[in-house]
């Protein structure tokens, strides 16, 4: 993809579903309204797009992914079926859930110890409904470099990182946010990661 100019698109645009899964299928690098916060996006799958990803942030690290509803979360985990009622309570809107994950479904550089993998379902449907047309998962991870504040103004997005990705996904300006609440599923209880 053109690496030149990022391509900035309104989030209710008729055309922004097509062309953000046009992008992360071709190895491309998106931005997409969640939630809580911007996101940058990539085929959760795909080495070299999480490579360039992590060039961006100017880091390497594990990383969470959105899935498209519960049921590709309990498709791609590996969780016993007795847990499923309390994942099921935790994994709503502004919060992430790390779960062991299946051998395949991602790439195994953004995975955390244990083969473990943070995943979300936010309550903004872009990122849910781009994952069910894709039929797997893409990353979450917020717009800024290592240790610096995650940006929620497309404006600024652009500004600082134009032409280090691909397309903006623009639903305007959000509110500051640290992110979604972290949870862990440890031995059938659920602990608290990050408030």
């Amino acid at each position: 993809m053109n690496n030149t100019i990022t391509h900035r698109i309104n989030c209710k645009s008729k055309t922004a579903l097509k062309r953000a899964k046009k992008a992360i299928i071709e190895g491309g690098i998106i931005v997409y309204p969640t939630d809580t916060l911007y996101g940058f996006g990539v085929d959760a799958r795909n080495k070299s797009a999480i490579d360039r990803l992590n060039n961006i942030k100017g880091r390497k690290s594990a990383m969470s992914v959105i899935m498209s509803d519960k049921n590709m979360v309990f498709s791609c985990t590996d969780i016993p079926q007795k847990n499923h009622k309390i994942v099921k309570k935790y994994l709503k809107g502004q919060t992430t859930i790390i779960l062991k994950i299946k051998s395949g479904i991602v790439h195994p550089n953004i995975l955390g110890e244990e083969k473990t993998l943070g995943i979300r379902i936010p309550d903004h449907n872009f990122g849910p409904r781009l994952c069910k047309e894709l039929g797997f998962p893409i990353t979450t991870t917020s717009v800024n470099r290592a240790g610096e504040t995650p940006l929620n103004d497309p404006n600024k997005i652009i500004k600082i990182f134009n032409g280090e990705f691909d397309i903006l996904i623009d639903d305007g300006a959000m509110k500051s946010s640290t992110g979604s609440t972290i949870y862990k599923l440890e031995k059938s209880i659920i602990k608290v990661i990050r408030r």
